[in-house]
Protein backbone atom coordinates (compact mmCIF):
# COMPACT_ATOMS: atom_id res chain seq x y z
CA UNK A 1 0.00 0.00 0.00
CA UNK A 2 1.23 3.68 -0.97
CA UNK A 3 1.69 5.64 2.21
CA UNK A 4 -0.07 8.64 2.54
CA UNK A 5 0.81 11.95 1.95
CA UNK A 6 1.42 15.03 4.66
CA UNK A 7 0.26 18.09 2.70
CA UNK A 8 1.15 21.50 4.77
CA UNK A 9 -0.22 24.70 3.61
CA UNK A 10 1.60 28.11 5.02
CA UNK A 11 1.66 31.25 4.36
CA UNK A 12 1.27 34.91 6.54
CA UNK A 13 -1.56 35.86 8.08
CA UNK A 14 -4.24 37.30 5.87
CA UNK A 15 -3.80 34.75 3.04
CA UNK A 16 -7.03 32.90 4.07
CA UNK A 17 -5.44 29.57 4.91
CA UNK A 18 -8.09 28.61 6.64
CA UNK A 19 -11.03 29.06 4.15
CA UNK A 20 -8.97 27.41 1.34
CA UNK A 21 -8.34 24.38 3.78
CA UNK A 22 -12.26 24.27 4.31
CA UNK A 23 -13.15 24.54 0.74
CA UNK A 24 -10.48 21.64 0.04
CA UNK A 25 -11.79 19.48 2.64
CA UNK A 26 -15.70 20.05 1.40
CA UNK A 27 -14.71 19.29 -2.39
CA UNK A 28 -12.68 16.23 -0.59
CA UNK A 29 -14.04 15.07 3.09
CA UNK A 30 -11.30 12.10 3.12
CA UNK A 31 -8.41 13.56 4.31
CA UNK A 32 -6.85 12.93 7.53
CA UNK A 33 -6.57 15.16 9.91
CA UNK A 34 -4.07 16.05 13.04
CA UNK A 35 -5.37 16.46 16.19
CA UNK A 36 -2.67 19.13 18.18
CA UNK A 37 -0.96 18.79 21.37
CA UNK A 38 -1.91 21.91 23.71
CA UNK A 39 -0.54 22.52 27.40
CA UNK A 40 -3.56 24.92 28.01
CA UNK A 41 -6.53 23.86 29.98
CA UNK A 42 -9.56 21.98 27.98
CA UNK A 43 -12.86 24.51 27.58
CA UNK A 44 -16.00 23.25 28.48
CA UNK A 45 -17.40 20.67 26.06
CA UNK A 46 -13.57 19.71 24.84
CA UNK A 47 -12.72 16.13 24.81
CA UNK A 48 -8.97 14.91 25.27
CA UNK A 49 -8.05 13.07 22.11
CA UNK A 50 -10.74 14.72 19.91
CA UNK A 51 -10.35 18.15 20.34
CA UNK A 52 -6.72 18.20 21.65
CA UNK A 53 -4.27 16.11 23.64
CA UNK A 54 -4.30 17.48 26.87
CA UNK A 55 -0.59 17.87 29.22
CA UNK A 56 1.27 19.26 30.99
CA UNK A 57 4.60 21.17 30.02
CA UNK A 58 6.62 18.96 31.65
CA UNK A 59 4.94 16.28 29.51
CA UNK A 60 4.77 18.50 26.16
CA UNK A 61 8.21 18.88 26.49
CA UNK A 62 9.00 15.91 26.88
CA UNK A 63 7.09 14.30 24.09
CA UNK A 64 9.48 17.49 22.27
CA UNK A 65 12.45 16.80 23.16
CA UNK A 66 11.62 12.75 22.33
CA UNK A 67 11.34 13.43 18.87
CA UNK A 68 7.36 13.06 19.77
CA UNK A 69 5.94 16.21 18.88
CA UNK A 70 7.19 17.53 15.13
CA UNK A 71 7.12 21.21 15.89
CA UNK A 72 5.42 23.68 18.12
CA UNK A 73 4.25 27.55 18.93
CA UNK A 74 3.74 29.14 22.14
CA UNK A 75 0.53 31.63 22.59
CA UNK A 76 -0.78 33.18 25.88
CA UNK A 77 1.88 31.16 27.72
CA UNK A 78 0.44 27.84 26.18
CA UNK A 79 2.76 25.15 23.79
CA UNK A 80 0.52 23.62 20.74
CA UNK A 81 2.44 21.28 18.69
CA UNK A 82 1.77 18.50 15.74
CA UNK A 83 2.27 14.95 17.00
CA UNK A 84 4.84 12.81 14.72
CA UNK A 85 2.91 9.38 15.50
CA UNK A 86 -0.40 10.18 14.76
CA UNK A 87 0.87 11.75 11.40
CA UNK A 88 2.85 8.68 10.44
CA UNK A 89 0.04 5.94 11.61
CA UNK A 90 -2.09 7.88 9.03
CA UNK A 91 0.54 7.81 6.56
CA UNK A 92 0.93 4.15 6.74
CA UNK A 93 -2.34 3.50 7.00
CA UNK A 94 -2.81 5.26 3.51
CA UNK A 95 -4.71 8.18 4.65
CA UNK A 96 -3.66 12.11 3.30
CA UNK A 97 -3.46 14.33 5.57
CA UNK A 98 -3.70 18.19 5.13
CA UNK A 99 -1.96 20.31 7.49
CA UNK A 100 -2.30 23.90 8.50
CA UNK A 101 0.94 24.32 9.50
CA UNK A 102 3.83 27.15 10.09
CA UNK A 103 6.79 28.14 8.25
CA UNK A 104 8.90 26.41 10.66
CA UNK A 105 6.66 23.69 11.23
CA UNK A 106 5.95 22.78 7.05
CA UNK A 107 9.97 23.04 6.84
CA UNK A 108 10.45 20.06 9.88
CA UNK A 109 7.74 18.24 8.25
CA UNK A 110 9.70 18.20 4.47
CA UNK A 111 12.63 17.20 6.79
CA UNK A 112 11.59 14.71 8.52
CA UNK A 113 9.02 12.92 6.38
CA UNK A 114 9.88 11.92 2.98
CA UNK A 115 5.68 11.55 1.96
CA UNK A 116 5.65 15.65 2.94
CA UNK A 117 4.16 18.17 0.19
CA UNK A 118 4.56 21.52 1.67
CA UNK A 119 2.77 24.61 -0.40
CA UNK A 120 3.21 28.14 0.34
CA UNK A 121 -0.03 30.44 0.26
CA UNK A 122 0.27 34.07 -1.25
CA UNK A 123 -2.21 36.59 -1.51
CA UNK A 124 -2.67 38.40 -4.59
CA UNK A 125 -0.20 41.38 -4.04
CA UNK A 126 0.52 42.99 -0.03
CA UNK A 127 -2.37 45.70 -0.84
CA UNK A 128 -4.66 43.00 -1.27
CA UNK A 129 -3.57 41.12 1.80
CA UNK A 130 -3.40 44.91 3.83
CA UNK A 131 -7.31 44.98 2.51
CA UNK A 132 -8.23 41.42 4.51
CA UNK A 133 -6.40 42.35 7.58
CA UNK A 134 -8.16 45.44 7.81
CA UNK A 135 -11.09 43.80 6.55
CA UNK A 136 -11.42 41.85 9.81
CA UNK A 137 -11.97 44.59 11.88
CA UNK A 138 -10.21 43.21 14.70
CA UNK A 139 -6.62 44.58 15.25
CA UNK A 140 -5.01 48.25 15.58
CA UNK A 141 -3.44 49.87 12.17
CA UNK A 142 -0.12 48.98 14.26
CA UNK A 143 -1.05 45.48 14.58
CA UNK A 144 -1.61 45.15 10.80
CA UNK A 145 1.63 47.21 10.18
CA UNK A 146 3.47 44.35 12.63
CA UNK A 147 1.64 41.76 10.35
CA UNK A 148 2.20 42.55 7.15
CA UNK A 149 6.16 42.91 8.37
CA UNK A 150 5.76 39.58 9.16
CA UNK A 151 4.54 39.05 5.89
CA UNK A 152 6.89 40.31 4.01
CA UNK A 153 9.86 38.29 6.46
CA UNK A 154 8.26 34.83 5.77
CA UNK A 155 7.58 35.20 2.33
CA UNK A 156 11.63 34.96 1.89
CA UNK A 157 10.91 31.29 2.66
CA UNK A 158 8.73 30.45 -0.22
CA UNK A 159 12.11 29.44 -2.57
CA UNK A 160 12.06 26.53 0.23
CA UNK A 161 8.49 25.39 -0.62
CA UNK A 162 7.98 22.96 -3.06
CA UNK A 163 4.79 24.58 -4.13
CA UNK A 164 3.45 28.13 -4.65
CA UNK A 165 -0.43 28.92 -4.97
CA UNK A 166 -1.93 32.77 -4.78
CA UNK A 167 -5.27 32.65 -3.35
CA UNK A 168 -6.96 35.17 -5.44
CA UNK A 169 -10.06 33.36 -5.18
CA UNK A 170 -11.03 30.58 -2.80
CA UNK A 171 -12.34 27.55 -4.94
CA UNK A 172 -9.42 28.37 -7.65
CA UNK A 173 -6.55 27.99 -4.94
CA UNK A 174 -8.52 25.14 -3.36
CA UNK A 175 -8.60 22.98 -6.70
CA UNK A 176 -4.85 24.53 -7.45
CA UNK A 177 -4.07 22.53 -4.15
CA UNK A 178 -6.11 19.08 -4.82
CA UNK A 179 -4.52 18.95 -8.64
CA UNK A 180 -0.64 19.58 -6.52
CA UNK A 181 -2.24 16.44 -4.60
CA UNK A 182 -3.28 14.12 -7.38
CA UNK A 183 0.23 15.03 -9.36
CA UNK A 184 2.20 14.14 -6.39
CA UNK A 185 0.30 10.73 -6.10
CA UNK A 186 1.87 10.08 -9.61
CA UNK A 187 5.37 10.69 -9.49
CA UNK A 188 7.30 7.85 -10.44
CA UNK A 189 9.25 8.32 -6.54
CA UNK A 190 5.82 7.33 -5.00
CA UNK A 191 4.99 4.55 -7.29
CA UNK A 192 8.34 2.01 -6.85
CA UNK A 193 6.26 -1.02 -6.33
CA UNK A 194 3.83 -0.54 -10.15
CA UNK A 195 7.16 0.39 -11.64
CA UNK A 196 8.72 -2.72 -10.69
CA UNK A 197 5.44 -4.69 -11.31
CA UNK A 198 5.89 -3.02 -14.68
CA UNK A 199 10.29 -3.79 -14.72
CA UNK A 200 9.00 -7.32 -14.14
CA UNK A 201 6.42 -7.69 -17.03
CA UNK A 202 8.56 -6.25 -19.55
CA UNK A 203 11.46 -8.99 -18.75
CA UNK A 204 8.64 -11.50 -18.77
CA UNK A 205 7.21 -10.45 -22.11
CA UNK A 206 10.87 -9.97 -23.70
CA UNK A 207 11.86 -13.96 -22.64
CA UNK A 208 8.26 -15.20 -24.36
Amino acid sequence: MAKGLLISVSGPSGTGKGSVLSKVKEINPSFGTSISVTTREPREGEQDGVHYFFKTKEEFMKMYEEGEILEYDEFVGNYYGTPTVALQDMSEAGTDVLLDLTIAGSMALKENFEQSVTIFLLAPSYEELENRLRGRGTDSDEAIAARLEMARQETNYVGHFDYVVVNDDIETAAKKILAIIEAEKCRCARNIELLEDVLRINKEMEGN
